[in-house]
């Protein structure tokens, strides 16, 4: 089962520039309006052996929906593992509870 991760562990994380992956499991639209500093998109219902198979299975991975009522970063964690994935850790807060704190998030990419 994946860890879980606090917002306040995840921004030191990023302040320290550790080496890890950041997918943003929500929907292409909810990415592209807005989502955390170096997120990927990897829709929920897009994760697949092809969709991950440019990130290594022991590379730490940390996925993140809408917020704790979310159940799409939980699924997509379980699926990961299933995948291979040895080192996934679930933001179960997501970026509501990021944009509660005030972290910055940034504006969608095309």
């Amino acid at each position: 089962m994946a860890a879980p991760i606090t917002r306040e562990e995840l921004k030191q994380k990023m302040n320290a520039r550790e080496d890890f992956v950041l997918i943003d499991v929500l929907s292409r639209e909810s990415y592209h309006r807005e989502h955390l500093p170096g997120a990927t998109n990897i829709p929920f219902g897009e994760i697949s052996k092809d969709s991950v198979s440019a990130i290594p299975r022991d590379r730490e991975v940390i996925v993140y929906c809408a917020n704790f009522e979310c159940t799409a970063s939980p699924a997509a964690a379980r699926m990961l593992e299933d995948l291979g994935f040895t080192n996934v850790i679930d933001y179960e807060g997501g970026i509501a509870d990021w944009k509660e704190a005030r972290y910055p998030v940034e504006p969608g990419r095309r």
